[in-house]
């Protein structure tokens, strides 16, 4: 019997039942990087890799993170929960230049910057919000059917997910879907795909509740790399939330920024060889 930890039905911690917490707790015991078929069986075009710290610098404890991007010189954190989710610009150290806050009734998803905006996503709302890239003041919103989790960009196209193992492929002017990809591991639909990050041809994905992260090629739907995580140090406090969640590639490196949600570290990492 194959059991995999990314295999996990697409819901948020808060609205699950106490049994369907203990299934989760149960199915994330098995990660994507040791599921699936023994290591003779592989894939040998998927690459499994494991991040390697360069650094550690402090990040906001409190920031529920849902969606990480380095955007020159700063971060841009968009963070969820009902009545506290915003959206800010920080330092890689920490220090706060511009916040705003969202609505009560809005819990705050993913985020990406797209030339001179930036969409940012909500849960359950089906509303996403364009920012002015700087002030991050909202310039319009636009509404959309089912979940919103992570998104991000590359130059002529956004890509969001729900949850499930579809990526939403969106015009970045209107938010209209304009395309969907279906996201498999040697042929098996991997759900959960959460915060997005565009990079160089390639998406990489958080697995909700998971310490791995996926490589995805966005034309055939394939993921090309596993990247297990679980090396990375959970510092923040002891709560089921409170898990990875948070990929931003720094611009003409190799290197990646890391963090989760409320975790009280930021790490700055490059993908190397498991083993």
């Amino acid at each position: 019997m194959i059991i995999c930890g990314a295999l996990l039905p697409p819901r948020k911690l808060s609205t699950m039942s106490v049994n369907k917490l203990a299934a989760v707790a149960v199915l994330s015991s098995f990660p994507l990087s040791s599921c699936s078929t023994p290591d003779s069986e592989h894939d040998a075009s998927v690459e499994y890799l494991v991040p390697e710290i360069v650094s550690t610098h402090p990040f906001d404890e409190t920031s529920f993170t849902q969606g990480l991007e380095v955007d020159g010189d700063e971060l841009i954190i968009g963070t969820g929960q009902y009545g506290t989710s915003r959206i800010y610009r920080s330092t890689v150290d920490g220090q706060e230049s511009v916040s705003q806050s969202l609505d009560r009734e809005f819990f705050g998803e993913g985020i990406t910057r797209f030339n001179d905006v930036v969409w940012q996503l909500t849960w359950n709302e089906g509303v996403a919000f364009k920012r002015n890239a700087t002030t991050l003041d909202e310039l319009d919103r636009v509404s959309y059917e089912g979940e919103g989790w992570g998104i991000c960009s590359t130059q002529d196209a956004l890509y969001t997910t729900d949850g499930s193992s579809t990526i939403t492929v969106r015009d970045p002017e209107t938010f209209e879907a304009t395309d969907t990809i279906n996201v498999t591991l040697e042929g098996t639909p991997v759900e959960s795909l959460n915060e997005l990050e565009c990079v160089d041809g390639s998406i990489y994905a958080n697995i909700f509740l998971d310490t791995d992260i996926v490589r995805i090629n966005p034309d055939s739907g394939t993921i090309t790399a596993v990247i297990d995580a679980s090396n990375l140090p959970n510092n923040a406090l002891p709560d089921a939330n409170n898990v990875l969640n948070g990929i931003a590639h720094i611009p003409d490196t190799d290197r990646f920024y890391l963090t989760g949600k409320r975790w009280p570290d930021l790490y700055e990492v490059k993908f190397v060889p498991a083993g």
